[in-house]
């Protein structure tokens, strides 16, 4: 048996005991569910210094000394040491007076430090995280333009953007009015194209990029319609999370019922990708199981 197959061997093992649960609990899964708590504590305690103490605190507080470069990395200067950082030890070890009746009260030094500047931080965070949403919230819902009900796949250049569009891209004028006809096109027609104008796909990408940016400074009544149905499901579920005051009338109310069901649309969509993701790791493991341990490897260690 080689060390590939016992490998393999021990996690179809590992997997037939998490899925014997779904028959009923038994001692084969617990002692396999206990394995996995233990590897993956262990992991992250490993995974907590080298990521954050010692990338964060320690390398910080000593210091580094210059790495001179070498065939596979470059040069590291030496950085001078900040040994104030040594004063979270004592903060951080008043943490464990927890565990004493009589010095209990000086665990709360470090959480009270912690949520000071976590609080602190998430007003940032807030900010960084809602306000990008808050912008995007605010889309047009009146056409720019009725020469096309989609938006276009192709472009109309004018001599002084094929000259700039030539100068960003590299790409020769001809290529350009060509490109101009399609522009939205796949991966494979990225490279085909290239190949034929003996170009990089990343200058056809950049010169797609620039005909898209282009295309969408107009705003075609598919989009149009598009914002306006987001709008309207942005407001009428916010509506139904309205308790401050009670909602009175045929139109209020309507609005919430409309939001309620859209939250049941929005909900359900969420379920459904939820339960394909769930059977994609089944499907996954059953690969495992059967392909790679049957097939691949005991049935054909077996001359099968």
């Amino acid at each position: 048996m080689s060390f590939e197959f016992a490998k393999v061997t021990v996690g179809v093992i590992a997997t037939l005991a998490l899925y014997s649960v779904l028959y009923r609990e038994n001692k084969f899964y617990r002692l396999v569910e206990h394995i996995y708590i233990g590897l993956a504590v262990g992991f992250s305690i490993y995974a907590l210094w080298k990521e954050t103490l010692e990338a964060n605190w320690w390398n910080v507080m000593v210091g580094k000394t210059e790495v001179a470069a070498t065939a596979t990395s470059p040069a590291q200067p030496s950085t001078p040491g900040y040994y104030l950082f040594a004063l979270l030890i004592p903060v951080g070890l008043l943490g464990y007076t927890v565990f004493s009746k009589r010095h209990n009260w000086m665990s709360r030094i470090p959480i009270g430090i912690i949520l000071g500047f976590w609080g602190g931080q998430q007003l940032q965070v807030f900010w960084q995280t809602y306000g990008p949403q808050l912008q995007k919230a605010m889309k047009p819902i009146l056409p720019t333009t009725t020469n096309s009900v989609f938006m276009p796949s192709s472009v109309a250049l004018s001599p002084a953007d094929t000259t700039s569009m030539s100068a960003a891209t590299g790409l020769t004028p001809d290529a350009l009015t060509a490109l101009s006809h399609n522009f939205r096109m796949s991966t494979d027609g990225v490279v085909e194209f290239a190949k034929q104008h003996s170009v990089s796909a990343d200058s056809v990408q950049g010169a797609m990029a620039a005909m898209s940016a282009k295309v969408g400074q107009e705003v075609y009544t598919s989009q149009a319609v598009s914002n306006i149905i987001f709008l309207i499901t942005l407001l009428s579920v916010l509506t139904y999370f309205l308790f401050s005051f009670e909602q009175k009338g045929k139109f209020i109310n309507g609005f919430t019922k409309l939001g309620r069901w859209l939250l049941m649309v929005g909900f359900g969509a969420m379920f459904g990708s939820t339960v394909m993701g769930r059977f994609a790791l089944l499907i996954d493991r059953m690969y495992f199981v059967v392909v790679e341990f049957l097939r691949d490897g005991l049935f054909k260690g077996m001359g099968g």
